[in-house]
């Protein structure tokens, strides 16, 4: 039971009761072993001396395994989080509410017991104080009214304490104690076999004693028969004997049926608590699986619309907010299917289209490729004008016949019919026939190609004729934009992967042009003649070739610096690539010339390990995720590589050697 607000009785002190039952001492059994689970914890784990302990994480993982399911599906199961939260948010005002309510039923049962307590108690007093008045008179007293200063008033106090406790029937019980010890006078005397002195706290008595009016505390009645203990409220005051002397009258009204009254309430809202929490959770329940349930199936429908199945379609019934979903949802895969179907048909139109016309034009082509030779043939005998208009034809076919043979092979890579034939090769061959073949164009330029790597195999499980056709271009695009100057042509290899980098110290790349000059008849300069004849398509052919192989394509350039294509290729057939021996921007960049540059590489070497292990690179981590060609978007043919990450591995330096990261973004931010 608790405490509860003393009412006096009148012309009482006021003061406040103490809780029933309360016990006096402090709580020094439960100290201890709360301050040695404190010095655990500071010696212990937060200081980390248990926490390197192998068993301490055996234990940890051991608890932590059966955990993880739990926390997986809490994770993913909106409907269970819905649920839980009802509950505990239910569970939470059941136990307000029932604090309030108890509480209230306790002060009502408190107030209602001590309001009779304290009136049975007034009366008693009353009369105690009448008894003491009439005796000390010489009414019915055992002695006469001359010896009434020695008079013994011990069988007076019994007879007191037996008439007072007689009206109460177990009601009450009734005790008094002498005042100051009572050395000489009578004992204490009290009814029911109650303990006196151990059913009245001394703080009681000590109020009592410096006061004449009533005062009242909680207290637990105990008995000299070893009767079980009882909560009890205690109402006392002192009186006068009929001798004049002091003493103190107590009232004892036990709290036993208020206190089965309050554990009653207490059961009555506990169980209809849980029964309110269960049904709220039941409900909450249903209420989210008819929502959840079309959320799910609108989740697995466009899963399997996501993996191509364009016929899917969510089950809709009713007229509500979900069935206005649902429709919404259908109408919104039926429109995709269309659109996706209608983009379908159109490419296939678009590819067979530009096969067909390649194919149907190369009759006539030939036709007029033996006319305009016999033309250009005969140049000599016709006038200067002529003989001029005969050459241009020529040139022309030639370029019609390279841009028929690039169609096409732009057609097979849309068609998917691109096959690679890959074999080992060293490409070092390679690049010396491409050199070789872009000879007399460098001559009319007056460009330099110099060949730098080539003291060791560079060999690579490759198509020849592809790669040679991808530095073809990359070559002949270099000396023509370099403006006569130097065209360096490096190799590498490293690890699983080899690289080749064509640096060219012409007019350069704009920012953002690094991505798009991979696409097809894209030209930096609209108005710039194509002086040797290109298609426009070279650049994306070479693309597709790169990713037939599993490889990378990415540029680099700065307006007036030049630029940098390389070429990466993993070292055997299907490995996937995790770096380049190549950085994509040369050490020789505005960028890497300035001061900020050289700090930022002596940083670098300074803080990145360099690893080498038998000329291979160090594996990547679990956690980094391999680096994906920024510029290869998957296309409808070839051998589609990863899409750019923001990862970049940590085992390709950026001079070349292995163990510094690559920048592999610099082309997609168009350095």
């Amino acid at each position: 039971m608790s405490g509860h607000s003393a009412a006096s009785a009148p012309g009482g002190s006021g003061a406040r009761p103490e809780r029933p039952g309360a016990p006096q001492s402090g709580h020094k059994g439960r100290t201890a072993p709360r301050d040695r689970l404190g010095r655990l914890l500071e010696g212990g784990l937060l200081q980390g001396g248990v926490q390197g302990s192998p068993v301490l994480r055996l234990l940890l993982r051991w608890v932590r395994r059966p955990l993880l399911p739990v926390m997986r599906l809490w994770r993913r199961n909106i409907q269970l989080k819905v649920v839980v939260t009802t509950l505990l948010m239910s569970l939470g005002v059941v136990l307000l509410l029932g604090f309030v309510v108890i509480g209230q039923v306790r002060n009502g049962l408190l107030d209602a017991k001590v309001r009779a307590s304290q009136s049975q108690a007034t009366g008693g007093f009353a009369v105690a104080k009448q008894q003491a008045d009439t005796e000390a008179a010489g009414g019915d007293g055992p002695a006469s009214s001359t010896d009434r200063s020695a008079q013994n008033v011990s069988p007076w106090l019994s007879d007191l304490v037996s008439s007072l406790s007689s009206g109460g029937q177990g009601a009450f019980d009734v005790v008094t104690l002498p005042t100051d010890g009572g050395e000489g006078g009578p004992g204490p005397r009290a009814s029911g076999g109650v303990s006196p002195t151990a059913s009245v706290p001394e703080a009681l008595r000590a109020r009592i004693k410096d006061s004449t009016s009533a005062a009242q505390s909680y207290t637990r009645i105990r008995y000299d028969s070893g009767k079980e203990s009882q909560p009890a409220l205690v109402i006392g005051k002192r009186l006068s004997d009929p001798n004049g002397a002091a003493y103190e009258l107590y009232y004892l009204f036990p709290l036993t049926q208020e206190e089965k009254s309050l554990s009653l309430v207490k059961g009555t809202l506990a169980t209809a608590g849980l029964f309110v929490v269960v049904l709220l959770g039941a409900i909450a329940w249903l209420v989210v699986r008819q929502v959840v349930t079309p959320v799910r199936m609108a989740a697995g429908i466009a899963e399997r619309l996501s993996a191509g199945r364009l016929q899917e379609r969510m089950k809709v019934t009713g007229e509500d907010d979900i069935a206005r979903l649902g429709e919404a949802f259908n109408k919104m895969a039926q429109n995709l299917q269309l659109k996706i179907q209608q983009l379908e048909d159109l490419s296939r139109m678009q590819r067979r289209f530009v096969s067909d016309v390649s194919h149907e034009l190369r009759t006539p082509l030939t036709t007029v490729r033996m006319a305009a030779d016999v033309i250009h043939d005969a140049r000599e005998d016709f006038d200067p004008m002529t003989a001029r208009s005969a050459e241009l034809l020529a040139d022309q076919l030639d370029r019609f016949e390279t841009l028929l043979a690039d169609l096409l092979e732009i057609s097979r890579f849309d068609a998917g019919a691109a096959a690679l034939e890959a074999e080992p090769i060293d490409l070092r061959e390679v690049v010396r026939r491409v050199v070789g073949g872009a000879a007399p164009l460098a001559e009319r330029k007056g460009t330099t190609v110099r060949i730098v790597g080539d003291q060791q195999p560079v060999v690579a499980e490759a198509d020849a004729r592809r790669v040679e056709r991808v530095l073809r271009n990359l070559v002949v695009n270099a000396v023509e934009h370099g403006e006569g100057k130097d065209v360096v042509v490096k190799l590498a290899s490293a690890g699983g992967a080899v690289a080749i980098a064509v640096r060219d110290y012409g007019v350069g790349l704009k920012p953002g042009e690094a991505t798009r000059v991979f696409s097809r008849f894209w030209r930096a300069d609209p108005a710039r003649a194509r002086t040797t004849g290109g298609t426009g398509l070279g650049l994306s052919i070479a693309l597709e070739d790169a990713r037939l192989h599993g490889g990378w394509l990415q540029a680099w350039g700065e307006p007036g610096g030049g630029s940098q294509f390389r070429l990466t290729l993993p070292r055997t057939a299907d490995e996937p690539l995790r770096g380049s021996p190549i950085p994509l921007e040369p050490k020789d960049s505005r960028r890497n010339r300035g001061p900020e540059g050289v700090s930022r590489a002596r940083e670098k070497s300074a803080t990145v390990p360099v690893q080498q292990t038998a000329g291979r690179l160090p594996r990547v981590g679990a956690a980094v995720a391999p680096t994906a060609d920024p510029t290869a978007l998957p296309g409808s043919g070839a051998r589609v590589v990863p899409r750019a990450g923001t990862a970049v591995p940590a085992d390709v330096r950026r001079d070349g050697a292995p163990g510094a990261p690559d920048e592999e973004g610099e082309a997609a931010r168009g350095r």
